[in-house]
Parts: C-alpha cells; sequence; structure tokens
C-alpha cells in the first residue's frame, strides 16, 4: 500500500508540475502529453488501494500527498522544506495512518 501511494504521488505531482510548466514557466504544450499520462497513471494507481470505501483510501493518500509535494519541492525545484513543512507533513501523515489503519467494527 505504500508504495501505490508513493507511486501515485509520484505521478499526481509530476502530472501537476507539467501544466504548471506550461502555464506559469513557459514550457512547451508538448509537456502536457507526458503529464496527461501521469495523471492517468495516478488515477489507475489509487484505485488499487485495498480500502473498504474509495473515500477513505483518497482521505489517507491526501496526507501522503502533502508529504510527497515538500520532498518534491526540495528535490525537482530546490527550495528546502522547513521545520513547519516537517511538522505539518507528520501531521497529515499521522491521520492518514488513522484513517486508514484504524480498526473498524464490521
Amino acid at each position: 500500500m505504500i508504495l501505490i501511494y508513493t507511486l501515485a504521488a509520484i505521478a499526481e505531482i509530476g502530472g501537476c508540475f507539467a501544466f504548471w510548466a506550461v502555464l506559469r514557466l513557459g514550457r512547451s504544450p508538448w509537456w502536457l502529453v507526458p503529464g496527461v499520462a501521469a495523471l492517468i497513471a495516478f488515477a489507475w494507481l489509487l484505485s488499487r488501494v485495498d480500502a473498504a470505501a474509495a473515500g477513505r483510501a483518497f482521505a489517507a493518500y491526501g496526507g501522503v500527498y502533502i508529504a510527497a509535494s515538500l520532498v518534491w519541492m526540495w528535490l525537482v525545484e530546490g527550495v528546502r522544506p522547513d521545520r513547519w513543512d516537517a511538522i505539518g507533513a507528520a501531521l497529515c501523515l499521522t491521520g492518514a495512518a488513522v484513517i486508514l489503519l484504524a480498526p473498524r467494527g464490521a
């Protein structure tokens, strides 16, 4: 499950960044081709998460997305996250774990 969420985050962030690059950084519209493919891969990957409810799988993914976005910011954009970014990401990942892994009765 962690691998699926990680791959989904990379695909979603990469796809969204392609649009950002075209619309905000003046890159070629051809960037949108792999961007759209990445967004399709993201949707497919997220549907592979083993959860009883799609909403729960999506909600838990939100925490992973936030943390992965900060890693992207650091590695791709060269902006190092500060301690508040790290604290916020830790809170989000904790929330994601509670949502996805909490024991639930039938």
